[in-house]
């Protein structure tokens, strides 16, 4: 069975309201994707107007961080900053599409950003967000993906989004069975096959991303208990 890893993690929140800030602010959570043992754990996240020092988890998402409903640009230092104009050239900086209320904030091992190791990508929930239950799967890889979640039949086109309805009604556990395509092959490759749990109270993100030294892709996910 190829390698998989499958992350549930139960994290407190403050009094926000679900999948989206409060009046004048959007939401985020940050997670630092198959970080190396050497990069940062912590970075100052700049929303155009001010820096906080944020958490990045290796293994499951951050706490949640409200920004200004003003946030077009965000950038990771490992310094704080109050003034756009001290913005260091060539900073890992992502573009929060315009009318996000609630987002993740993804990031990469980048050795070769000399300001600070990473890169960045949002993934934006959209109006209508997540549901309870559903899973929005995020294919970072050239492959795509093909495969049945319970109930559901998965297919996720090489980097593209896709929201997966719940695999079951209740909470339980199900089949997973799903493999990938390579672009100049007809024949499908296997990913993984086994068994996952459903919680129907969770939103889940799932990521599939390449793995250093292999075509296979590999998969993590993470539940958002808010």
């Amino acid at each position: 069975m190829k390698h998989i890893t499958f992350s549930l993690t139960l994290i407190a929140l403050s009094c926000l309201s679900l999948f989206g800030g409060e009046t004048g602010h959007v939401t985020c959570r940050i997670l630092f994707l198959d970080r190396p043992a050497n990069a940062p754990t912590t970075l100052h996240l700049f929303d155009g107007t001010a820096s906080r020092e944020v958490d990045l988890p290796g293994m499951n998402l951050s706490k949640t961080y409200q920004l200004p409903a003003s946030t077009r640009t965000l950038a990771l230092l490992p310094d704080a900053i109050d003034n756009p104009e001290n913005l260091p050239e060539g900073a890992p900086t992502a573009e929060l599409p315009e009318g996000a209320s609630d987002f993740y904030l993804i990031v990469s091992s980048d050795p070769e950003n000399a300001v600070a190791p990473v890169s960045l990508r949002v993934i934006d929930l959209g109006a209508d967000g997540l549901l309870p239950g559903q899973t929005l799967w995020v294919n970072l890889t050239p492959h795509t993906l093909r495969g049945s979640l319970g109930e559901r039949e998965l297919l996720v086109e090489p980097h593209a989004t896709v929201i997966l309805d719940a695999p079951r009604d209740d909470a339980g556990d199900f089949p997973v069975s799903i493999n990938f395509k390579v672009a100049d092959s007809e024949t499908p490759r296997p990913v993984c096959e086994t068994r996952w749990i459903h919680d129907p109270r969770a939103r889940n993100l799932a990521i599939a991303y390449p793995k250093a030294s292999s075509t296979s892709p590999r998969i993590s996910v993470f539940a958002d208990l808010r």
